[in-house]
């Protein structure tokens, strides 16, 4: 009798221990779910002014845009004036800012990672493109084109069939070529400086981008010459993680202010030689 009694009261001990032990697990499990909740609900701007710097992901191998200068080791251009201009408004001080480098293809899954904050770096606004991120207002007009040797009989699209074109991985550009000159060869590289490697190495008889993009490697070589005019549309934009609108907000009102104040002007002189139209 007397063990069973025993016996009774140690499984009434353990039964209310793991009661007990439950309800505190459940307690702190909640806990802990709503704090990364609400880590998770903060935005951008929250989390930029918490941190204490604004991370931009840019190009670094895309003169008047965004080009590393080997030597010092600074990234230059119009998309970096425009992130110093954004760190400026959010955080006060255009030096509480961090770049990082980019591509065509890596540039939407570094957003969607929060390894950047946005997305500075020749991105035209396309439709598809919006399914994954949220855009600002464009804030460049560019137009696709053709770069090719001086000498080089290329003048535009009609003259694409059996050529083999350079193009980026990931860019717009890649897929309006196989459209708009479905008998060329597209051939695929990670970067734009890789490409143009490849067209002064005659891996290539044609390299495709936007035009200003063409226009900052041909000032880098005055052996090459842009041809065929501009055959598409593409407006650069911003990219935002997908439903930040107050970020959208915050930076679309930076290029209201930078446009009414002249400041834009001032950039858009200053990287690609005259005043917007």
């Amino acid at each position: 009798m007397k063990n069973r009694l025993k016996w009774s009261s140690f499984m009434l001990v353990l039964i209310l221990s793991l009661v007990l032990s439950g309800c505190s697990t459940g307690e702190e499990s909640s806990n802990s779910g709503g704090s990364g909740g609400d880590a998770e609900a903060k935005g951008t701007i929250e989390q930029i002014k918490e941190r204490g710097k604004l991370i931009a992901g840019v190009k670094y191998d895309t003169k008047l845009f965004g080009l590393k200068d080997p030597a010092s080791g600074e990234v230059e251009g119009f998309d970096i004036d425009i992130a110093k201009a954004l760190a400026k408004q959010i955080l006060g001080d255009e030096t509480k800012l961090e770049l990082k480098e980019v591509t065509s293809k890596t540039r939407i899954p570094m957003l969607q990672n929060g390894d950047i904050d946005i997305i500075i770096a020749t991105m035209t606004i396309t439709d598809e493109r919006k399914e994954q991120v949220d855009f600002s207002d464009v804030y460049f007009e560019a137009g696709q084109s053709l770069l090719v040797k001086n000498d080089s009989t290329i003048t535009g699209l009609d003259s694409l069939g059996g050529v083999k074109v350079l193009a980026v991985k990931g860019s717009t550009s890649a897929q309006n070529i196989r459209e708009k000159a479905p008998d060329a060869e597209v051939l695929e590289y990670d970067n734009y400086q890789d490409a143009f490697t490849a067209l002064k190495a005659g891996k290539g008889e044609a390299l495709t981008t936007d035009n200003i993009i063409l226009i900052g490697m041909q000032q880098t070589d005055n052996n090459y010459k842009l041809v065929g005019g501009n055959f598409t549309s593409e407006p650069y934009g911003m990219a935002i993680r997908k439903g930040d609108t107050a970020f959208v907000e915050e930076v679309n009102s930076l290029l209201k202010s930078m446009k009414d104040s002249g400041e834009y002007d001032t950039l858009h002189e200053k990287w690609l030689g005259s005043k917007p139209e």
